[in-house]
């Protein structure tokens, strides 16, 4: 069946070509082969300059050309970083400053002609950890699908989202904000040089996960990476929180200059010579995120949705059903008195929403609850605004298949994250879990759903149950075993928790 895809797509299949050359702007790359010989992958592809020395807190600077052929046969560094996600490993040295690389996957046999439908990941991490080298990201499967895969590193943490008012000043006015800079470098650089690997350059798709589809939602918001990409997938994350003074530049100004003082640097250019280890030590448990720093962001980006003032691109979007699987356990009394406790005289309403007449009941609304405000009711406004402003279709999913327990879980849920290997077809990257022939079939077919929607906007294809666009009926598919499609019957929960933000 995977002869007759390829070959479907003109791509003949030779097992045993030379090992794979292209050339780009910066010089000639020599990649590899891999799954025996039906993917060339080129790994560890500066995009823009080491970010280190002067160059640690600046926009990404274009990467240094070089003489021959570079080998492209290894990762390259991920971003510096602390341990943080357990089920978070990589498949490279280690971790560095100098770290912005991105890797490319296509099927065997490309040429510049093939002009295949491009898909960037974005990964997730809360902005502090992860990246594009993680096992669970590889790109063995996903190009057999008929697309080209790159995946990213981006500078993390007090590295990528630093702010301080030195750092204004050297920035005419803005600061903060790296690491969507080098989002912003990496798809100039696709743009530049993706044709060489057989893509489209004008047929980009941005995907990611939990902070990579807040990353995707900002994109679409920024104007700086208007016409970079035409087409959008977010899995789990969206740049819709309701923002208070505290999120402002100003603010984070003032919170990294109280963190700079703790760690008794005076300026900016002391700073820069601090060494990374220390760096990362100070900021353990300190979160340092986007602004709205004037130049890639303008302003909120709900008002940039609101405004109509986004990205006009289709857009494929949805969450995991337990996305609150972190929810503990609680009982019938602990529940009302919460309801009670923080929604007063509409505790009523809340319970008819999220019941708890049973404490079985209650620990899962529990888990309803903490996935609506963690996950599903800021990612609802974000697709709630594209549908009346985006001027595209919108097709929304729910991920609702359970994983069996693992070393990473111990119940059945389908938790945080857990399509990635769906998405990917890397289910056998999982460690000690038991792969059902269901997640395999899941799993091809939401393969086949992504790589549809990359080439022309709609995820549906033959062979697959139809999936509706979102419109005025509210219609999402439920990505399960079998895969359903239907109304959105917990949209009173969101209209609920939008009551409360008025």
């Amino acid at each position: 069946m995977l002869a007759i895809a390829i070959l479907a797509l003109g791509l003949p299949t030779i097992a045993h070509a030379a090992p794979p050359a292209v050339k780009t702007a910066q010089g000639k790359v020599l990649g590899k082969t891999i799954n025996d010989g039906k993917v060339q992958a080129f790994l560890g592809l500066p995009y823009a300059a080491p970010p280190v020395g002067d160059l640690r807190w600046r926009v990404p600077q274009p990467p240094v050309k070089w003489k021959g052929v570079r080998d492209a046969t290894r990762f390259g560094a991920h971003c510096a970083q602390k341990p943080l996600f357990v089920d978070t490993t990589f498949a490279d040295s280690g971790p560095s400053e100098d770290c912005l690389f991105l890797n490319v996957y296509a099927p065997a046999e490309i040429k510049p002609s093939s002009k295949l439908p491009v898909m960037f990941w974005i990964h997730g991490g809360g902005y502090d950890a992860g990246a594009g080298t993680e096992p669970r990201h590889n790109g063995d499967f996903l190009p057999l699908k008929g697309v080209v895969l790159v995946t990213i590193n981006y500078r993390l943490g007090v590295f990528g989202f630093l702010a301080t008012s030195e750092l204004v000043k050297e920035g005419n006015g803005t600061a903060g904000n790296y690491g969507v800079y080098d989002m912003v470098a990496a798809l100039q650089w696709v743009k530049a040089n993706i044709r060489n690997f057989g893509g489209d350059p004008q047929n980009v798709t941005i995907f990611g996960e939990s902070s990579g589809s807040y990353a995707v939602c900002s994109l679409m918001a920024s104007p700086l990476a208007r016409g970079l990409f035409q087409k959008a997938i977010g899995e789990s994350g969206a740049a819709f929180e309701n923002l208070t003074p505290e999120d402002s530049l100003e603010a984070q100004e003032l919170k990294d200059e109280k963190w700079m003082a703790a760690l008794g640097v005076k300026s900016l250019q002391e700073l820069r010579s601090v060494p990374a280890a220390r760096l990362l030590d100070a900021a353990k448990g300190i979160h340092f995120d986007s602004v709205i720093d004037g130049r890639l962001l303008t302003e909120p980006v709900p008002a940039t949705f609101a405004a109509g003032r986004q990205a006009h691109v289709p857009l494929l979007t949805g969450w995991n059903r337990d996305e609150g699987g972190f929810a503990a356990p609680t009982t019938v009394e602990k529940w009302k008195a919460l309801a009670v406790q923080n929604f007063k005289s509409r505790a009523g309403e809340f319970l008819a929403l999220y019941p708890g007449t049973t404490d079985e009941q209650a620990t899962r609304s529990a888990i309803d609850y903490a996935g609506d405000t963690f996950i599903a009711f800021d990612h609802w406004k974000w697709i709630e605004a594209q549908r009346k402003s985006g001027g595209a279709p919108v097709f929304r999913y729910r991920f609702d298949l359970p994983a069996l327990p693992s070393k990473y879980h111990s119940a059945a849920f389908a938790f945080h994250s857990d399509e990635i290997e769906y998405v990917f077809g890397t289910l056998d990257t999982r460690p000690g879990e038991t792969i059902r022939p269901e997640d395999r079939k899941l799993s091809d077919q939401i393969m086949s759903y992504w790589t549809n929607f990359a080439r022309t906007g709609d995820p549906n294809g033959p062979g697959l149950p139809s999936w509706p666009k979102y419109d005025s009926a509210d219609t999402l598919i439920h990505l399960d075993s079998p895969i359903t499609s239907g109304p959105d019957t917990l949209r009173p929960r969101y209209e609920f928790l939008l009551k409360g933000m008025q």
